[in-house]
């Protein structure tokens, strides 16, 4: 199971693109329906790879290179991600809250005309958060802690109508 472990942060990254795409044209409801079955989808994958690295009988990290991100001269960075026991552990707490967040957030944004960029949002969050958690190098996690500071931004400033909201943005970003 840990051979799909790519599904994980895909699933997120597709209800990213899709909501964040189509956000004008896709209705609330659909819109939210994208963001929270694809946190599930993940959640469904998380719970294999879970039960596998606990039931395993070789306790060493197991690391699925998807492809070569940077090569240059002698140095090669992959695209690779690193399933161990506490990564496995995190899978399930991201996408499982991350499922309650979005199940929570499809009743709590049902009047907002913003609802679909605000699931894009959230799903560009838990696939930056998976990419922390998941990856195999530090230009991996890199790039994971930046989207979680990205979304962060996005998801505080949300109402950017309001100038306290954006104010409270701007001060976490700094």
């Amino acid at each position: 199971m840990s051979q799909y472990v790519y599904l994980v942060p895909l699933f997120p990254l597709i209800g990213f693109l899709i909501n964040g795409l189509g956000w004008r044209k896709i209705p609330k409801g659909l819109g939210g329906f994208i963001g929270s079955i694809t946190v599930l989808a993940s959640f469904a994958v998380s719970l294999g790879i879970f039960w596998e690295v606990k039931n395993a009988t070789n306790t060493a990290p197991v690391v699925v290179s998807l492809f070569e991100f940077i090569h240059s001269g002698k140095t090669m960075i992959p695209f690779a991600f690193q399933v161990d026991s506490l990564s496995s552990l995190f899978l399930l707490i991201i996408t499982g809250i991350g499922f309650l967040i979005h199940l929570y957030s499809t009743a709590y944004m049902h009047e907002d005309e913003g609802m679909v960029k605000y699931f894009a949002f959230l799903n560009l969050f838990v696939f930056s958060m998976l990419l922390l958690v998941l990856g195999a190098n530090y230009l991996i996690m890199f790039i994971g802690w930046e989207g979680v500071g990205l979304c962060s931004y996005l998801l505080i400033g949300f109402w950017f109508k309001n100038r306290d909201y954006t104010n409270a943005a701007k001060k976490h970003s700094s």
